[in-house]
């Protein structure tokens, strides 16, 4: 039988135990997980960038969406006092004071030997100051729009030429003017006509006496 002899037997022993040595299998072993973590960590930049350039497109929008929102709200604003003034006006102009109504009203109040020798209406006016709308995290407090308060007081002048000029008569007056449908709702129960002046009699051109008195009407003081 024949005998074989591996020559090579030593350096394939030291090649082998070469292959296995464990430094080496580390390296490799190292240089993977390495490898593994340089793809890991550019797949983690490239996800960082992709969505970074996502936000920035959503700021974009959000933004030109905020200038669109900030330009409705102005033009809320804008017509809610648009709206405001438009009410304020008709409703100014559906109660305002008409004198002829107010003359219409002396003319059927008609006394026997009262003459109407003056009538003066004055009409004063203050203002109140608007408050405007404020916004407040998108949030909008509605303004009070500005308001006028309305005082109106009638001064009637006349003269008394009744047999018996004085009190009586002029008292019977102010009852018929107090009566009328047009004075009656605005007077109520609170108000009076007033009796600001009562002269003394004086005698006339035709003969006789008369006397001179003055009274005051107050509207009801109105907000608007």
């Amino acid at each position: 039988m024949p005998i074989r002899l591996n020559l090579l037997a030593e350096a394939q022993a030291a090649e082998d135990l070469r292959r296995r040595d464990p430094v080496k299998r580390a390296i490799w072993i190292g240089g993977f997980l390495v490898s593994l973590m340089l793809i890991w960590s550019l797949t983690v930049q490239f996800k960082a960038m992709l969505a970074k350039s996502q936000l920035s497109g959503v700021e974009s929008e959000m933004t030109a969406q905020k200038a669109e929102h900030q330009a409705v709200q102005e033009g809320v604003q804008k017509l809610s006092v648009a709206t405001n003034k438009l009410g304020a006006l008709r409703l100014l102009s559906a109660s305002r004071l008409l004198h002829g109504t107010v003359l219409n009203a002396f003319q059927e109040s008609v006394v026997d030997d009262i003459q109407l020798m003056k009538l003066k209406i004055d009409q004063l006016y203050s203002t109140i100051d608007e408050v405007k709308p404020k916004t407040n995290a998108n949030r909008i407090t509605p303004g009070i729009p500005a308001k006028v308060t309305e005082k109106i007081v009638a001064t009637v002048e006349a003269r008394d030429f009744s047999a018996n000029p004085g009190d009586e008569q002029v008292k019977k007056y102010q009852a018929r003017l107090s009566a009328h449908p047009y004075f009656q709702p605005l007077l109520g129960k609170t108000n009076e006509i007033e009796l600001l002046t009562l002269s003394r009699p004086t005698s006339s051109l035709e003969g006789g006496a008369y006397v001179e008195f003055s009274l005051k009407i107050r509207y009801p003081e109105q907000t608007r």
